[in-house]
């Protein structure tokens, strides 16, 4: 299936094309019907001499109802544009053109109607003129009448040419359905309707609807009347939900798939058309189905960031349009650049912005993205549309290389400086790295810190004794010399301050690994356990606590810590009548 939205000014026959070439009524309203003129959107669908199906979205012409024509027209990748040979082209069939230029749609058929009634010679040559200073460029044109059926077969065949040369669908993209009808069936529930651009829907599916927090799920679909077990895209389709009160979705929402799209009230975009400079402070947007008022802010000469009165599930290089409702006036189309932009806070930001804008095109580029966000999640990224095919450098973070080997510097920096003004610490802690890095998140600092760092009790410091502050390296070295040949005897707690040892300053050097702590003011050197499995392994087994002090040269203050903290190490076991063996 293709689909193909109608466009074109008011009473040139769009409905009349549409239902003599599929059998069907498009105008679904007794008013409409009554009137002879289409108000809302109406849908019809045919099978082409090559087979396959092409679906219709007639759209309105008369100017009162140019937003539902944007609602019918966003989501349709090609037209089919109706001119009346007998009036020509008309105000109607300029602003639909230049709504579908706006919306970048390149793919169309240009069928001058009511050639029963005058020689369609000179409309198709005006429309032709006027439709291929657009998007669409030149276009094939068929001469009809709805009434007499006159040139329909050439019509048909030309539909199926355009079919042939429309781009191939992406089946495996997420699915953002936008809404264009909803109503309820009597013992179904809510059904809603829409063009499905891309992806694939499935009954069971569960969606997410655009602005609220609970899933929606696919109770039945239906494409071109009948009943289906799943629809790919390009189709019209019909979606019913379970559970879901109709009056909780209608045109302008969308269904999503769950954790795909990124909702957002603010974006910054490229206009085509008007000057940024001249635009009104308010406009509003028209994107898939939604019409969306916005205040607008230039940032540059065809640059804007849009703020938008209801978020919307957008994607960097969507296309859209810029309509003043007052003046009936297509300001101009939109790319979308960023659906994430920074805020303009300080004085010469707008101007700044607008320079970093005038180097994107709304092609989602991953490396850009990343050296411009410096850090993101590679969730949001998705989110904004941009593939991600990157290693994150912690969690699902994404991290510019440059950036990231910038942050490692200054990691070092911060902790080598931490380490000067602090001297006696273990280390700077992981928050306060965080802080002063502006990190979002501390798994970011525990994946910068590389060796000879480390991180120990939640700080970050030197992996060895070689980092210790000057004077408690001289106290170590001092101990070392006095007590290298005692190595069991313990430094007086009036020596350890003698020597410059007090309590910070020992825990400085155990954290280091240069002194071993048994209890307070009770410090060895590091190899004294080693040394003393060694000695107490000579003795008779077992052994009393007596005899592990004479054979230690020690005396009770070092030998009953000593012993326990063996113990605890499993070098030694006590026995039930307080005596001791080395486990070998």
């Amino acid at each position: 299936m293709f689909v193909v939205a109608t466009a074109g000014h008011v009473d040139h026959g769009k409905s009349t094309l549409v239902r003599a070439l599929t059998g069907m009524e498009p105008d679904r309203w007794a008013e409409e019907r009554r009137r002879g003129m289409t108000i809302d959107l109406g849908f019809a669908w045919t099978t082409l001499p090559s087979g396959g199906t092409v679906a219709f979205v007639d759209v309105p012409g008369h100017e009162r109802f140019v937003p539902n024509m944007l609602a019918g027209v966003g989501p349709v990748p090609a037209a089919l544009i109706v001119v009346a040979a007998d009036e020509g082209w008309m105000p109607q069939s300029a602003e639909h053109l230049a709504a579908l230029d706006a919306l970048g749609v390149a793919y169309g058929l240009l069928a001058v109607t009511r050639s029963d009634l005058a020689d369609p010679g000179p409309a198709t040559a005006q429309a032709r003129a006027e439709i291929a200073a657009t998007s669409l460029g030149a276009v094939p044109a068929v001469a009809v009448s709805g009434l007499t059926g006159a040139g329909l077969p050439e019509l048909r065949a030309a539909l199926d040419r355009l079919a042939a040369h429309l781009p191939a669908p992406v089946v495996d993209d997420p699915v953002r359905l936008w809404v264009d009808r909803s109503f309820t069936v009597r013992g179904s529930g809510t059904v809603v309707t829409g063009t499905l651009g891309a992806g694939r829907l499935r009954v069971g599916d569960e969606l997410e609807l655009a602005g609220a927090d609970e899933p929606v799920k696919v109770r039945g679909l239906h494409s071109l009347g009948e009943a289906r077990p799943e629809a790919a895209a390009v189709a019209r389709v019909a979606v019913n939900l379970r559970g879901t009160p109709r009056d909780r979705l209608g045109r302008g929402d969308a269904l999503l798939t769950p954790g795909r799209f990124h909702h957002t009230d603010l974006v910054d975009v490229r206009l085509a058309g008007d000057p940024a400079g001249d635009l009104p402070a308010t406009l509003t947007l028209h994107v898939g189905s939604a019409a969306v008022p916005v205040r607008v802010r230039p940032l540059g000469p065809d640059t804007v960031r849009l703020r938008l009165a209801r978020p919307l599930p957008l994607l960097v290089g969507d296309r859209a349009l810029l309509r003043d409702p007052g003046r009936h006036h297509v300001s101009g189309g939109v790319r979308v650049l960023d659906v994430a932009p920074p805020p303009l806070a300080r004085r010469g930001a707008a101007a700044a912005r607008a320079q970093v804008l005038a180097e994107l095109d709304g092609r989602p580029d991953l490396a850009g993205e990343l050296r411009r966000r410096r850090l993101v999640r590679a969730g949001a990224l998705v989110r904004m549309g941009v593939p991600v095919h990157a290693e994150p450098v912690a969690g699902d973070w994404l991290a510019d290389p440059a950036h990231w080997r910038w942050l490692g510097e200054r990691l070092t920096d911060e902790v080598a400086r931490h380490a000067r003004e602090h001297p006696l610490e273990p280390g700077m802690p992981v928050d306060a790295l965080r802080q002063r890095l502006a990190l979002p998140d501390r798994a970011l600092v525990e994946a910068l810190v590389r060796p000879p760092l480390r991180i120990h009790a939640g700080r970050v410091g030197a992996a060895s004794a070689d980092a210790l502050p000057e004077p408690v390296a001289r106290a170590v070295q001092r101990v070392r010399a006095e007590y290298g040949d005692r190595p069991f005897r313990a430094p007086e707690a009036d020596r350890l301050v003698d020597l410059g040892l007090g309590p910070r300053e020992i825990g400085a050097a155990v954290r280091a690994g240069a002194l071993l702590r048994l209890a307070d003011n009770v410090v060895l050197l590091p190899d004294a356990l080693d040394d003393a499995v060694r000695v107490l392994a000579g003795l008779p087994q077992p052994f009393t606590l007596s005899a592990a002090r004479q054979a230690l040269d020690t005396t009770r203050r070092v030998a009953v810590p000593l012993l326990e903290l063996l113990d605890r190490r499993g070098a030694t076991r006590r026995l039930p009548d307080d005596a001791r063996i080395v486990v070998t």
